[in-house]
């Protein structure tokens, strides 16, 4: 079993003052495999006075001298990546394979954007008579979530340490032990004492003590709407500023006459991918009327195709999901969705067969879903995908934008096409026959999916203030 009992604070592993162990459960095997403590207020107020003092010095550092440091941390992070995909995988089932090729590099690709972004920011223009410039924020404290965990701790912290400020990360509960594998590559790569801090805990806890905590000046979210409506409600009475990427309902809208069998194997990979469990995984697919038994039948084939199997064995199958409580609200939505009259093509609730232990769910589809139904509006975090049928492009954009989120879109069809519709998507991403993101471009997103952006120079941009400067001399 992983042990990390301490915090990192001050350049210093500690232990906590009043905070109690937690277990972490492997959801494929249902037993124990990392243990931490979480934290108290006690070990946040000691993390945040570490960062406010280290931001002193750290905060006056040169841009060249920044950018070393994230260069000697690439360096240290590519030699623990095996190191951080074994963690992951095991606390929250991403299989070894996946876990190894996609879920530990993003951490390395965060870094190195950053760091192109970095040496090509304009710290400081003219405008006018007067100068603008570009300064770190403060401290900031970091509140991210389990299902890519690496990405969203890199993303949060790269930027800010490039912009020159200080920070407290407290990472999910549920994958603990990739932050502390961070927090130990810091450590080696010299980021100075109190710059970087880690406090484990849980959101109650250390993430509302964060989130309140008068010497923090900003806080960085990832995580639900509901999480992140508190975390705002906490953090007005400082008026730090609040920077939120949170849930989505991403639609794929499958435009009239595309050719089903090429444009929707790649889009609907993002329902399967990490079993389901991505925030921008387009589950709400919009059929035109015409293709609507097509297009079943190219996605059951493939949910039908996809084998479910243990996070530890190298393959191409999709895991468990992350926790019991995750299985049982995906149980529940899938249960909604036939009592509401949707057509359960294929998988449905319980187990997989030949599965008798661990938190895995069917690959299912429904069709015949209507925007009103649950299943239409809530977001699943599973590998589970309904077929909606549309008229006309118009009743389509509809449908499509027809959600309280905004995080992301995805449009199947012809990429001309596609690219004028896409600025009708009320949404920050939108992907053309395919799901992923581009780290170099802004990540986040409209409405209730949050504010503010993450990936390379506009992610680097919110992690700074702007100040005029009126009447320097030329």
């Amino acid at each position: 079993m992983m042990s990390y009992p301490k915090h990192y604070i001050d350049g210093q592993w500690v232990e906590s003052e009043g905070g109690a162990r937690h277990l972490v459960i492997n959801p494929a095997t249902e037993e124990p495999c990392t243990e931490i403590t979480l934290g108290s207020k006690t070990d946040t107020d000691k993390a945040v006075a570490a960062a406010r003092k280290a931001f002193e010095t750290f905060s006056q550092t040169g841009v060249e001298e920044r950018a070393a440091l994230l260069e000697r941390i690439a360096a240290v992070y590519k030699t623990r990546m095996p190191d951080i995909a074994a963690a992951i995988s095991a606390e929250m089932g991403a299989p070894i394979s996946f876990a190894t090729a996609a879920q530990a590099p993003t951490g390395l690709g965060h870094l190195m954007t950053t760091l192109k972004a970095l040496r090509d920011f304009p710290f400081e223009e003219k405008v006018g008579a007067s100068y603008v410039v570009h300064e770190p924020i403060g401290v900031v404290a970091m509140i991210t979530p389990w299902n890519w965990p690496i990405n969203q701790i890199v993303a949060k912290v790269a930027p800010a340490l490039a912009a020159g400020n200080t920070m407290v990360l407290k990472p999910s509960e549920e994958t603990p032990a990739s932050a502390a594998i961070f927090a130990e590559i810091l450590h080696e790569a010299g980021v100075p004492a109190g710059v970087f801090n880690l406090v484990q805990g849980d959101g109650p806890g250390v993430g509302a003590a964060l989130s309140a905590h008068p010497d923090v000046d900003m806080v960085s979210f990832t995580g639900s709407t509901r999480a992140g409506t508190a975390i705002a409600a906490a953090a007005a009475p400082t008026v730090k500023r609040v920077h939120q990427e949170l849930g989505g309902k991403a639609a794929n809208l499958v435009l009239e006459g595309a050719d089903l069998g090429a444009v929707l194997p790649p889009t609907v990979m993002g329902v399967l991918a990490n079993t389901g469990q991505s925030c921008i995984a387009p589950t709400r697919v919009l059929v035109h009327d015409s293709q609507v038994d097509e297009a079943t039948g190219v996605i059951k084939a493939m949910m039908e195709a996809t084998r479910v199997g243990d996070p530890a064995t190298e393959g191409q199958h999709i895991g468990p999901v992350v926790n019991k409580a995750q299985w049982e609200k995906i149980q529940g939505l899938i249960q909604s969705a036939i009592d509401e009259g949707a057509t359960l093509v294929t998988g449905g609730t319980g187990l997989p067969e030949g599965v008798n232990r661990g938190y895995y769910i069917r690959p299912t589809l429904f069709r015949d879903v209507t925007p009103d139904m649950r299943i239409a509006q809530e977001e699943i975090f599973g590998p589970v995908a309904t077929v909606t049928t549309y008229s006309n492009e118009d009743e389509g954009v509809r449908i499509a934008n027809d959600t309280p989120y905004g995080l992301s879109a995805t449009i199947s069809g012809d990429p001309e096409k596609a690219a004028k519709i896409a600025r009708r998507m009320r949404a920050g991403l939108v992907t053309i026959n395919g799901w992923s993101p581009d780290p170099g471009a802004p990540f986040g997103g409209y409405k209730q999916s949050g504010n503010g952006r993450e990936y390379g120079k506009y992610g680097l941009t919110d992690f700074m203030e702007v100040k005029s400067v009126v009447g320097a001399p030329a």
